[in-house]
């Protein structure tokens, strides 16, 4: 007879470590006031938030807008929330679902930028698109003003961002989506601020809400991918509403063992995380950056650098023979549709970024259609471009995204220039007033009304000074 071996479970001494890390987490979303918030800060959050409206205004129009409307009008149960971009009125987790999936629709929402080195590309997750639509949907139902809204976004936010950066590198490297797992604890952050939850019941929503963290990186380039930022919001207001029942569990879901960080990453720098939430705040340093285009944050360095070449060498796109386009070996492993058939796949295909400039000088909404994508002189351009591993961009290291463009011209010359960051990044910033241009873009894309998208504009630009949100919930809905 043949004796099993038992193998015994030895903790990582480095999980042990984080004793208290939970209600650490918990207590500061519970304690930071509005008047802790520099004014910098704020400033960047005013920025996002306006980014993230006009996302979900223009994603109501996206076939997953459709969709999900659909799916919402068979099981949704009636309430207060706006539906953006409808006349649509649902229960908090409904319409946080909706416009989370709105605002990542057309992978054109804010990123986070990375501090430690070893994480891939420098980006670890889209702080607005998870917690933004949970934030908003609650302050409508509990009446909130803007100056609470806006506290609930950055907590929420900080949350999110901060957990991202701790998390071991392996769970954004073996398939998770940080922005539908992480995301999920800035959601529920945000919902348990605004509820007014105790300690242990927000301890509880925490847990409660780790238990829902989902999203896998297969989905990339596909409406899956939108989906894990509506459930990661949904997920946040369902776990305060539970907790707010009375609903049971875990009070130290962080740190554990058998808990989010060890489970979904295999462990955490317990020193990203603890004693740094608000020290420096995220928005502030290492930043957050705003997109310029509808796709792949990796695309973006690289579409700068064109743009800037294209504009100051006057090229057309019949002067080109050949694009040559450089990279660090990670970013084809993210940027994985060379021969793109569908807007989805643009969004991440470098070839297509690049052709679509050439061709058309711009890059919006507009432009990522399958229409667009499918035209004989975009598939043609696509061909021409050459996406490859370049020694240079591979010795910059895989935190940046440094990339290089070589244009071969007809004539026989050849154009060249590198970017290792694109617009729109802390480095090179977008002000409210370009924000404000890319939402103008976003509601003309949605054919929304002027009038309201202007008053939009003003309005979230002094959000603390509104008393009441459903004067915003007003201006976006029909």
């Amino acid at each position: 007879m043949t004796v099993a071996t038992i193998t015994r479970f030895t903790p990582d001494i480095s999980v042990n470590s984080g004793e208290g890390l939970t209600r650490y987490v918990v207590s500061f979303v519970l304690d930071t006031p509005h008047d802790a918030i520099p004014d910098k800060v704020l400033a960047e959050g005013r920025k996002s938030m306006l980014d993230g409206f006009g996302l979900a205004l223009s994603g109501s129009v996206a076939r997953t807008g459709e969709l999900a409307r659909n799916h919402l009008a068979a099981v949704a149960a009636a309430g207060p929330c706006t539906v953006i971009g409808s006349g649509m009125k649902v229960a908090p987790r409904f319409a946080a679902f909706a416009n989370g999936v709105g605002i990542h629709a057309d992978d054109y929402d804010d990123t986070q930028l990375a501090v430690a080195p070893d994480r891939v590309y420098g980006l670890l997750t889209h702080p607005t698109a998870p917690v933004l639509p949970a934030a908003f949907a609650v302050a409508e139902q509990v009446g909130a003003s803007g100056r609470e809204l806006m506290l609930a976004y950055q907590l929420g936010v900080e949350v999110e961002c901060k957990v991202a950066e701790a998390i071991s590198p392996r769970h954004y490297q073996h398939g998770f989506h940080a922005t539908g797992t992480c995301g999920t604890m800035g959601a529920v952050s945000a919902a348990l601020k605004l509820r007014g939850l105790g300690l242990d019941t927000s301890l509880h929503a925490f847990s409660i809400a780790a238990s829902q963290s989902a999203g896998l990186r297969e989905n990339f380039g596909t409406m899956t991918k939108p989906f894990h930022a509506g459930r990661a919001s949904e997920s946040g207001v369902v776990a305060a509403d539970f907790a707010g029942s009375g609903w049971s569990a875990s009070d130290a879901i962080l740190e554990t063992h058998r808990g989010f960080f060890q489970a979904a990453g295999g462990g955490y720098d317990l020193e990203a995380i603890r004693d740094r939430l608000g020290a420096p705040w995220t928005f502030d340093d290492p930043g957050v950056s705003i997109k310029p285009h509808p796709s792949g944050s990796l695309t973006h360095p690289g579409m700068t650098e064109m743009l800037r070449l294209i504009r100051d060498n006057a090229i057309t796109a019949d002067q080109v023979r050949r694009v040559r386009v450089g990279t660090n070996h990670n970013m084809p492993n993210a940027l994985i549709h060379h021969r793109p058939r569908n807007e989805l796949q643009a969004k991440f295909s470098m070839e297509f970024c690049m052709a679509i400039l050439l061709l058309d000088g711009r890059a919006g909404l507009p432009e990522f259609t399958d229409q667009t994508v499918l035209r004989p002189d975009v598939q043609k351009m696509i061909e021409k471009v050459d996406f490859y591993v370049n020694d240079e961009a591979e010795a910059a290291g895989y935190a940046k995204m440094t990339t290089l463009i070589d244009i071969e011209l007809v004539d026989g010359r050849t154009l060249s220039g590198r970017a290792d960051f694109g617009k729109g990044s802390p480095q090179n910033p977008m002000s409210y007033d370009e924000v404000a241009d890319k939402f103008r873009g976003c509601a003309e894309f949605a054919r929304w009304d002027v009038a309201k998208t202007e008053e939009i504009i003003a309005t979230v630009r002094e959000i603390e000074s509104v008393s009441d949100i459903s004067q915003l919930s007003r201006l976006l809905s029909t």
